[in-house]
């Protein structure tokens, strides 16, 4: 069993970064997927950007160029950088563990894991 628990949420003004964070505890395989999704109120969940144990990278269109996911294997942690933030970023962020050999890992096959509950996100103008 795996926990997620997200942080780092909160408010920023329209070009401002924020970066959030993911801690995992538990046992955490040595191969691994992990993604970070949002969820806007009355939207569907989108898949934001995904990282393999091996450091491959994936983003959706809509935020590529602006966000960074990135990970610490040491700190068990999963981050996501997130610049020049427009009000369409607004959501809940959350973050997805999938355990185990993805050969192509992307927010879709990470969704399938462990979850955490998510960290808000605002940006206003």
């Amino acid at each position: 069993q795996v926990q997620l628990v997200e942080s780092g949420g909160g408010s920023v003004q329209v070009g401002g970064s924020l970066r959030i964070s993911c801690a995992a505890s538990g046992y955490i395989y040595n191969t691994y997927c992990v993604g970070w999704f949002r969820q806007a109120p009355g939207k569907e969940r989108e898949g934001v950007a995904a990282i393999s144990s091996e450091g491959i990278t994936t983003y959706a269109d809509s935020v590529k160029g602006r966000f960074t996911i990135s990970k610490d294997s040491g700190k068990r942690t999963l981050y996501l950088q997130m610049d020049s933030l427009q009000p369409e970023d607004t959501a809940m962020y959350y973050c997805a563990y999938r355990e185990g050999y993805v050969s192509n890992c992307n927010p879709a096959s990470a969704s399938v894991g462990f979850w955490g509950q998510g960290t808000q996100v605002t940006v206003s103008s």
